[in-house]
């Protein structure tokens, strides 16, 4: 019952990035939303993705954690937002194959115990 509920949310989380992301209903990805204004980082895909040519900048300030450099400008085969898009959209068929099992799994276990009442 508990991951069901776990699933509900996140799809709704990853609905949300995909708003986000796609900048739908007046979402921005300039905005601080996801970063909480403590990160320059804007996305992982644009900076791993195999696909991107990237020209690291070092940080003043907080700077990057270790093993991380910001990005400035990325050249990429494939828009890292869409990459975003696609990864919340697989996302979001995962959890609902996995919503569906639970509902299955939780209607079995409520007939069980109807039946062990009717006895």
């Amino acid at each position: 019952m508990v991951y069901t509920v776990w699933a509900a949310i996140w799809v709704t989380w990853n609905i949300f990035i995909i708003c986000f992301y796609l900048e739908v209903g007046g979402l921005s990805q300039d905005s601080e939303l996801l970063t909480f204004n403590l990160s320059q980082h804007r996305s992982w895909w644009r900076e791993h993705w195999p696909g991107c040519l990237h020209e690291e900048v070092p940080a003043a300030g907080l700077g990057a954690p270790h093993g991380q450099a910001l990005v400035s400008g990325a050249i990429c085969a494939l828009e890292p937002s869409s990459v975003e898009a696609l990864h919340s959209g697989l996302q979001i068929l995962i959890a609902l194959l996995g919503f569906v099992c639970g509902c299955y799994v939780v209607s079995v276990f409520t007939e069980e115990e109807d039946s062990c009442l009717r006895k």
